[in-house]
C-alpha cells in the first residue's frame, strides 16, 4: 500500500501530521489508534526540530526514506517515536504524541502495569513503553511490513471537524507554533505543558 502524503514536500509536514490522526500504529502485540500528533520541519526552518541544523548520525534517519521510524531518547531514560515523511532529503517527521489502545490491552497494562487504561498510550514516551518499541525500530520502514512498527489508516477517515491544533509540548524554540494536532474528547490526549526553562542559580 502507498500514501501519496508520504512524498509531499517536508514544508507539508503540518497536513500530513493531521492527516495520521486516527491511524493506527501497531507492535509487539499491541495496536494504538494516534489520537495526538505533532509536527517537526527540518533544516534551517524549524528551530524545534533535530534536523534544524542539517543531518548528523543520531537525525540522519529524518531526511528519509518516507515511511520509516525516527527513535530518540529524551532526558536519559525515554524513548520516543516518530514517522519520517516527504521527499528524500528534506527533513520532516512526525512525532507519535498519544492514543487510545485498541487492540492488546493486556500486553500494554503489563508494560505499564500502574497506568489507568486512559493512560497506557497517553503522552510518546508512554505510547512508546507500551507497543514495546526501543532503539531498534530506529530506521525501519513502518508502512512496508519489514519493521517492528506498523502504521495502518482507519476505515473512515477523521472528521476535521474533531481535530484542534495549538502549541507544541516541552520545546524550548518555536513552542508557539501550533503544529500539534489532537482530537477532541478523546481522554488519551496528554495534558498541555509550556517548556519552562531552567533557572541557573544567580552568581556571587
Amino acid at each position: 500500500m502507498t500514501y501519496p502524503w508520504l512524498r509531499a514536500p517536508a514544508a507539508e509536514v503540518a497536513v500530513t501530521a493531521r492527516t495520521l490522526l486516527g491511524w493506527t500504529v501497531s507492535a509487539h502485540g499491541v495496536t494504538v489508534r494516534l489520537t495526538e500528533v505533532e509536527a517537526y520541519a527540518g533544516t534551517g526552518e524549524d528551530p524545534a526540530s533535530h534536523a534544524h541544523r542539517g543531518p548528523t548520525p543520531r537525525n540522519q534517519v529524518m531526511f528519509g526514506p518516507a515511511g520509516h521510524v525516527y527513535v530518540y531518547f529524551v532526558f536519559g531514560m525515554h524513548w520516543c517515536a516518530n514517522i519520517v515523511c516527504g521527499r528524500d532529503g528534506e527533513a520532516a517527521a512526525v512525532l507519535l504524541r498519544a492514543g487510545e489502545v485498541v487492540d492488546g490491552v493486556g500486553l500494554a497494562r503489563e508494560r505499564r502495569p500502574r497506568a489507568a487504561d486512559r493512560d497506557l498510550a497517553r503522552g510518546p514516551a508512554r505510547l512508546v513503553t507500551a507497543l514495546g518499541l526501543g532503539r531498534e525500530a530506529n530506521g525501519t520502514c513502518a508502512v512496508d511490513g519489514s519493521g517492528p512498527l506498523r502504521l495502518a489508516p482507519p476505515a473512515d477517515p477523521v472528521d476535521p471537524a474533531r481535530i484542534v491544533a495549538g502549541p507544541r509540548v516541552g520545546v524550548a524554540a518555536a513552542h508557539d507554533l501550533p503544529w500539534r494536532f489532537w482530537l477532541v474528547d478523546e481522554p488519551s490526549v496528554s495534558l498541555y505543558r509550556r517548556h519552562s526553562p531552567r533557572r541557573r542559580p544567580a552568581s556571587r
